[in-house]
């Protein structure tokens, strides 16, 4: 499949209008939540747009709470008939096929959008039009471009409360690790590493295919949407709507999928920061039928001068130990433990540590609930667009260096990729 066309152009120039985003190179302020609060004692009422596996799994997750946290499921949107009866039944809400429609509702406070990522940033901003806070799956975006649209958008609309899915994040201990490394204990951050690794026989993302989905109850046109810039009209396939995830016009695989579970908490250790620099490298090793690769290696290289490696496979299952290394000291970080230990040369000044952090591992209850807490009284949310962006950023310059075999540069300051 060849790239969208839009997406060509993005990839020389790369947004060149919205320099007023980027006010200095570190980003400032990402914990303080915009959410417009609610009364005590208000309900607040969802609607959730694409209710397949991860759109049910919330589903599921918000009605075992629904009392607890005064919230009620009132819509839900989908394109197969046979997942909008599922829904219907878990929630009793009203189904929508037409996630426009389901906007329209006055009565909606909230949505959950869990589409497949080609549809994210439409769905995002709409959403925020309608005046609607909203929790987006990871990845933020599919394309660059769209990131930082949607981070023009989230920024315009400050009363609502924009949460995006990266669950790890609501983990408390990476709040203890950037405490510590702002403390001075590992020295100036240098190189750090983390991945995301699997291993499966049957080849990652090949969920199983339902034969009885077809073009008779499914809404295959309205499924591509966006994609359509890549795909053109291309006729019903089971294989990309059960398994998008394998192909470029609706994801971006690996870089897109897992790693801004590892990126995005790595970053909140760090310090949140636009990249400056990334190179990615890997390929199609061992399962060959997919587009995007089952192997890719990523260096993301910072203003603030520190690079991080993210190792990835889908066909590997052993993943590197999650390091930030000091010019002091070495952090470790795993479970829910947070390990310290000198360079020999400042063994004098670095005191060793090795101690729980309270850590709550990919939780998605307590990323929603600090979601629902941030529209209600105005909690500090634990993944806002000041947050997700600069990794979404990040991202998306892996996937342009994979695909392109080139070192892609960004400049913080003026929101745009260097020629």
């Amino acid at each position: 499949m060849s790239e969208r066309k839009e997406e060509q152009t993005t990839r020389r120039d790369f947004i060149k209008t919205t320099g007023a985003l980027a006010a200095g190179l570190m980003v400032s302020g990402w914990t303080t939540s915009r959410a417009h609060a609610l009364g005590a004692n208000d309900r607040i009422r969802l609607g959730f747009i694409g209710v397949g596996g991860m759109g049910m799994a919330h589903v599921h997750s918000m009605m075992g709470r629904k009392k607890e946290d005064n919230i009620e499921i009132i819509a839900v949107c989908d394109i197969w008939e046979k997942r909008k009866e599922a829904a219907k039944a878990a929630t009793g809400g009203t189904v929508y096929h037409d996630y426009r429609k389901l906007l329209e509702n006055k009565d909606v406070d909230a949505v959950l959008i869990a589409s497949p990522e080609h549809w994210h940033c439409q769905m995002f901003l709409d959403a925020l039009d309608a005046g609607k806070h909203v929790y987006c799956e990871k990845p933020m975006s599919r394309y660059l471009d769209e990131c930082i649209k949607m981070y023009k958008a989230a920024q315009a609309h400050p009363k609502q409360a924009v949460q995006i899915g990266v669950q790890f994040t609501s983990d408390d201990k990476w709040r203890k690790a950037n405490e510590l490394i702002k403390a001075g204990k590992i020295g100036k951050v240098v190189w750090s590493q983390t991945s995301y690794c699997r291993n499966s026989k049957g080849g990652e993302w090949n969920y199983g295919i339902d034969q009885s989905a077809s073009p008779d109850n499914l809404d295959w046109n309205a499924w591509l949407g966006p994609a359509k810039q890549v795909t053109g009209n291309i006729p019903f396939n089971r294989d990309h709507y059960f398994r998008w995830r394998k192909y470029w016009a609706y994801s971006g695989g690996i870089t897109h999928d897992l790693f801004p579970h590892r990126l995005t908490p790595f970053m909140i250790a760090i310090g949140i920061e636009w990249p400056a620099r990334v190179v990615a490298s890997g390929g199609i090793y061992v399962q060959t039928d997919r587009e995007v690769p089952d192997t890719i290696h990523v260096l993301v290289e910072y203003p603030s001068k520190h690079t991080v490696l993210v190792a990835g496979s889908t066909c590997s299952e052993l993943g590197l130990p999650d390091l930030i290394r000091g010019n002091k000291g070495v952090m470790t970080i795993g479970g829910n433990n947070i390990a310290i230990r000198p360079e020999s040369t400042y063994a004098d000044e670095v005191e060793e540590m090795n101690e729980p952090a309270g850590g709550t591992g990919e939780n998605i209850g307590v990323h929603e609930r600090n979601w629902l807490k941030a529209i209600r009284d105005g909690e500090k949310l634990f993944c806002p667009v000041e947050v997700a962006a600069p990794v979404m950023v990040a991202l998306c310059m892996a996937e342009i260096s994979y695909r392109q075999n080139k070192a892609v540069r960004f400049d913080p300051g003026k929101m745009e990729v260097i020629a």
